[in-house]
């Protein structure tokens, strides 16, 4: 029974790994030219990570998941745009999310923004549940308008 129980521990410890490995960046510039080349979306995540629930709990329900870490690592380029109210940023960071925010008229958290591989707008999302299944299917239905 030990044995059954460590190797359910080991096994769910790999699948919370491969979702902690999702390489959210904070510069749109590089993600744009990174997305080019690869022929990715770029996905703006809009947050206040340590303030929003709703952003919490996308977080929790949506890109802390395995299935959606999977998704990004094949169709996108992630992009942290965050306002914490607790947590210290560089001011240039700052300074850099409030134009974005200011460019996409972000008026509510989280904000889902999801350029093309041309970088231009190809749709907007927000929280909605049903868990990466359905937030993945969303983001499809965005690249598909885009062929």
């Amino acid at each position: 029974m030990k044995i059954i129980a460590i190797g359910l521990l080991a096994g769910l410890a790999l699948l919370q790994a491969s979702a902690e490995e999702l390489n959210w960046i904070t510069d749109l510039p590089k993600a744009q030219s990174q997305a080019k080349a690869e022929k990715k979306m770029v996905m703006l995540d809009f947050t206040g990570s340590d303030w929003c629930g709703w952003c919490i709990k996308l977080h929790n329900e949506v890109f802390s998941k395995p299935e959606f870490a999977d998704y990004a690592k094949k169709n996108l380029v992630l992009v942290e745009v965050d306002f914490p109210r607790k947590k210290q940023q560089p001011e240039a960071l700052k300074e850099a999310n409030d134009a974005l925010q200011k460019k996409y008229k972000i008026e509510g958290y989280p904000t889902i923004i999801v350029l093309n591989a041309d970088g231009s707008k190809a749709g907007e999302l927000g929280y909605q549940p049903g868990g990466p299944k359905a937030f993945i299917a969303e983001l499809e239905k965005l690249k598909k308008s885009q062929i």
